[in-house]
């Protein structure tokens, strides 16, 4: 289980995320909703431990992670895809993968991982020796979602894995996020502006405004009350 307890990230006389408590079940699937500047990105990054914590912790199955380093944080089995298309684009799709698997408990062996890869990503596979910044945007998201999970994470954060996609990219995206949640037992949490395609995929959704938490519940009910209008007011 991972939990976040009255978390403050703060760059400098700025807060980016005020008092933030969630918990993310084992094997679960979280939404974090909100609109840019909303705080979502800095709670991503407070977990991985890449953003600085002002105050408040961060728990990996009951035990304090917040002081320690993103790597060690990476071989404890924490994965994080961060927005905006980061990858090695003047490395291949192959070398990316290679360089990812690097990280983090090397299992299964990599030829291994590599070809549950290509079984997922066919197209990724035929790319396998092209550059990564010479594919299609919608490519590119798939590489970056390959080497966050390559290494079989116990915790993968995605931020922003629709961002800047046409919606039938969106739509078979979110299709690997709900396959690959369901069938490895990973906890998942997303980040995502789009909130209706998000809880349709996830167990759980908390709202930022912010910087603050200011709606949480179950993914179904939220839908059921009308996500997106709720949403939209919401952010306002």
């Amino acid at each position: 289980m991972l939990e976040v307890r009255q978390l403050c990230v703060s760059y400098g006389a700025v807060e980016a995320t005020r008092n933030i408590t969630l918990t993310a079940p084992e094997g679960s699937t979280t939404a974090i909703l909100g609109a840019n500047g909303a705080g979502k990105s800095s709670l991503l990054r407070a977990i991985s431990g890449i953003a600085p914590v002002a105050s408040g912790d961060i728990l990996v199955g009951g035990e304090s992670i917040a002081q320690l380093s993103a790597e060690k944080r990476a071989r404890m089995g924490l994965s994080h895809a961060m927005e905006g298309r980061r990858i090695f684009k003047q490395l291949t799709v192959e070398e990316n993968l290679e360089l990812a698997w690097s990280f983090g408990a090397r299992t299964p062996a990599y030829a291994t991982a590599r070809a549950a890869i290509y079984d997922r990503f066919p197209i990724l596979k035929e790319k396998a020796r092209v550059r990564a910044g010479l594919l299609s945007g919608g490519q590119q998201q798939m590489a970056i979602l390959s080497c966050a999970t390559i290494r079989n994470p116990r915790y993968l954060l995605l931020d922003e894995p629709s961002l800047g996609l046409a919606p039938i990219i969106v739509t078979q995206i979110y299709d690997f996020i709900s396959a690959y949640a369901r069938e490895s037992g990973t906890t998942v949490i997303i980040a995502e502006q789009m909130a209706a395609m998000a809880l349709k995929v996830t167990d759980y959704g908390h709202v930022l405004r912010n910087g603050r938490m200011v709606l949480s519940g179950e993914s179904r009910d939220l839908l059921a009350r009308g996500a997106e209008s709720l949403l939209s007011s919401t952010y306002l």
